[in-house]
Order: C-alpha cells, then sequence, then structure tokens
C-alpha cells in the first residue's frame, strides 16, 4: 500500500514539474510554411517530451501569405504548450527570431527550421548539453564539424554555404565554423545581453559576434543538414552572399582595406620598377604621367590599410563595449535585470 501510493506521489510530482513554468523554449521561424507547420510542432514536441522538462513551442508566423497563421492557432487550441507569435508584413527571418526571443520564457532558447532540415532531436540534445553543462553559455548545429554531415542538399548550393561560413568564421575569430545557421540553444543570459538589429539571416552571425565579443563561451554540437522535404526553399544565393561579405568585412576591415591597400601599394611598386628599369636603360621622360602615378599609388594603397587598420582598433572598442554591456545588464540589482522582452519592438501575438 505504502508502495502504490508513494509511486502515485512520484508520478504527481512528474507531472506536476512538466506542467510548470517552461523551462526550454524552442523558436521556430515560419514564412508560407503550411505544409509543414503542424508536423514540424508535432515533432519537435514529441522529441522534447524526451528532456522531462517543462517546454514551450513558439512558431513565428513571419507575414505569410498562405494558411500559416490559421494552422499555428489550430495547433495551439490543441496544445497549450504552443504559443504562435504573427504579424504582417513579412520582416524576414532575423526579425522572426527576434520576436520569437522576446515571447520566450524558458531559461534554455533554442531555435531551428520550420523544415525541419535538422532532425528534432537535435534540438532536445542541445538543450540538455546547457542543462547539464553550466559553463557552457550557447550551442551550435554544426555539419561542418566532425560527426556531422549533409544528405541531399544541392552541390553548388553546399560549397557557397562552406565557403561563406569559413569565411566569416576566419573575420570573426570565434571558433565556431557554423557561423550561418539556425540551429541552435542559447542560455536566456546570453540573449539578454544583446542589442540585436538584424531583419534578415545576418542575425545568425551577429549574434555570434556579439556573443563572443562579450566573453560569451560556445561550443558546436555536429548535426546533419538534409535537404528540405515540402514547401519552397527560402533561400537566396546572391542576397545571402552579399550579406555574409558585408558581414565579414564589418567584423574584421584589415580583410577588405588591407588586401585592397596592399594590391594598390603592390602595384605602386610594379610601376616603380619599370620606372627604375626606364631610368637605368636612359630611356625614362621625366614627363610621363606615369612619373606621378607612381607616387600616388604607393600614398593610396597606405592610406587604404590605414583605413582598415582604423576600422580594425573600432571593432576592438566595440567588443570592449559589448562586455561592459553584458556586465551591466548581469549585475544590476534584482527587480531591474533586463529580459528578453525589452529587445525588440513590441508585435502583435496571434490570438
Amino acid at each position: 500500500m505504502k508502495k502504490t501510493q508513494a509511486k502515485r506521489t512520484d508520478t504527481l510530482s512528474a507531472e506536476h514539474t512538466l506542467n510548470g513554468p517552461p523551462v526550454v523554449s524552442v523558436v521556430v521561424p515560419m514564412y508560407n510554411e503550411s505544409e509543414n507547420a503542424a508536423r514540424t510542432l508535432q515533432r519537435l514536441g514529441e522529441a522534447l517530451t524526451l528532456l522531462e522538462q517543462p517546454f514551450e513551442l513558439i512558431p513565428v508566423d513571419d507575414g505569410s501569405t498562405d494558411d500559416t497563421r490559421q494552422v499555428l492557432i489550430a495547433c495551439a487550441c490543441e496544445d497549450g504548450r504552443i504559443r504562435p507569435v504573427s504579424y504582417r508584413p513579412n520582416r524576414g527571418r532575423g526579425y522572426a527570431i527576434r520576436a520569437g526571443f522576446k515571447a520566450a520564457r524558458g531559461r534554455i532558447v533554442c531555435s531551428t527550421d520550420a523544415d525541419l532540415s535538422y532532425a528534432p532531436e537535435y534540438v532536445s540534445a542541445m538543450a540538455s548539453l546547457l542543462l547539464e553543462n553550466p559553463s557552457v553559455d550557447y550551442v551550435v548545429g554544426s555539419p561542418y564539424v566532425e560527426g556531422g554531415g549533409t544528405e541531399g542538399v544541392p552541390p553548388f548550393r553546399l560549397w557557397v554555404s562552406k565557403w561563406g561560413n569559413r569565411i566569416l568564421s576566419v573575420a570573426m575569430a570565434c571558433g565556431i565554423r557554423t557561423v550561418t545557421g539556425v540551429l541552435r540553444a542559447y542560455r536566456r543570459d546570453v540573449l539578454a545581453s544583446l542589442d540585436l538589429e538584424s531583419d534578415g539571416k545576418e542575425l545568425h552571425p551577429e549574434i555570434l559576434a556579439k556573443a563572443h565579443a562579450a566573453g560569451f563561451y560556445g561550443i558546436e554540437m555536429p548535426a546533419v543538414l538534409t535537404r528540405r522535404q515540402r514547401g519552397s526553399s527560402k533561400f537566396h544565393l546572391r542576397a545571402t552572399a552579399w550579406s555574409h561579405l558585408l558581414f565579414s568585412w564589418h567584423q574584421r576591415p584589415m580583410l577588405l582595406f588591407g588586401a585592397a591597400g596592399m594590391l594598390v601599394i603592390l602595384a605602386g611598386l610594379l610601376l616603380g620598377g619599370l620606372l627604375t628599369w626606364q631610368w637605368l636603360a636612359g630611356t625614362l621622360n621625366p614627363n610621363r604621367p606615369l612619373m606621378t602615378l607612381f607616387p600616388l599609388l604607393l600614398v593610396s594603397g597606405l592610406q587604404i590599410v590605414l583605413f582598415g587598420f582604423l576600422g580594425s582598433q573600432i571593432v576592438i572598442l566595440r567588443r570592449e563595449l559589448y562586455r561592459l554591456r553584458r556586465d551591466s545588464r548581469l549585475h544590476r540589482e534584482p527587480g531591474h535585470a533586463d529580459t528578453v522582452e525589452h529587445m525588440i519592438e513590441p508585435m502583435e501575438p496571434s490570438r
């Protein structure tokens, strides 16, 4: 009798724990994902149940023009752990993720794709990793580390992604190989310490750059990226490539100004060598325009390199500012700590 009563008490305690305030929040940006929405939320719910921790799913309807909003409302009516966010018009993936961060209530905040290009089990694995390792501040799912991989991804798109992530990783010097992926898990304190601004896919490198500059510690977890099975891809090669290049230059100005300046200086030195050879051969005409172009190239190249040096100093100062901002927000008096809700402007939730 006592064993039965004890077992019943344990069961009630477990149910109370699972129905308590969410420990894990999962943000899923969606744009015209009516074909995937219900199935994605169901599979995520099944995977997160294995954590044995209270969780919530926050699908964000990013101004969809199909029935995504209606599907999310129906899912929320069936499962109280689903808390959709919706707004008009379409604002971009970055804005959608920031909207989800704002609505999240868990101590661990994850994000993943609506088409489940990464299996939902990775989300629960990342959340579990943060729950078990207090020293880790964020986890990035990566197909480019040992144990990760890709399946069915078009070769050209994969090549662009690999090289884009490699360039960004070098520019940011954060030690993370997959900089642009959406599969991630953060401690709430990390997000509360960052002022996020990007509305597009550049939000992903922005978060890592600012988190790294602020002194947070992140690791990569091997993951397998698969091809979308339903719906149309939202990948735009030209826009994505340019945004990644611009972000790389923003993080390490010497990549642009240093390289350009050295090329100009090299051109000036080659021209100087030509003029010297003509002078030794006795064929140099001092009135030629090349005599003026030679010093102009050297001086211009040096100025461009100095611009890169100045930009690098600004980057260093910006990182120091991020650290000071982190310390200020994380060490405020109780009752005055920032929350994720302060990160972005209010937006209309689904009802």
